[in-house]
């Protein structure tokens, strides 16, 4: 491994860091504020270039207000990331990631009514349900028939 590389789990750390202090609102020099670091250091933690010791992963854990396990997490199951490839492509993460993703989580955590959420949920997977069979539909109609 090259000396400059980031190590896969140091990146994947900083990765939720970044997630997570996004979510929030939370900018890295707020966040370096409270823990005691620049923010550039923040920065180095988020892209991996850095690795953060246990107390310091500790204290952020403290001020983004998870548990230090948050950190490693993936899904229901830690480690489920194989650390090993080079390109880890997690859809939810990505999405999480972009502008989109971080004003729709954003949006959804202010809302404090747990019936109201699930009904939101249920309405998100209504509609890609639809979506998904108007694409079978119209797939079926562009595909040759048998009696041609």
């Amino acid at each position: 491994m090259n000396a400059k590389t980031p190590n896969a789990i140091d990146s994947y750390v900083g990765s939720r860091i970044r997630t997570r202090r996004q979510l929030l609102g939370l900018s890295q020099e707020r966040l370096a504020e409270q823990i005691g670091v620049t923010f550039q250091q923040v920065q180095k933690y988020e892209k991996g270039m850095n690795r953060v010791g246990a107390s310091r992963l500790q204290r952020i854990a403290e001020v983004l207000g998870v548990s230090p396990s948050f950190f490693f997490q993936q899904g229901e199951s830690e480690f489920s990331v194989n650390f090993d490839t080079p390109a880890m492509v997690d859809p939810v993460a990505e999405f999480l990631h972009s502008k989109e993703g971080l004003a729709l989580n954003r949006a959804f955590m202010k809302i404090n009514d747990v019936q109201l959420r699930e009904k939101i949920v249920a309405l998100v997977k209504a509609m890609a349900q639809a979506q998904d069979l108007a694409q079978v539909a119209s797939s079926d109609h562009t595909a040759p028939s048998a009696d041609q």
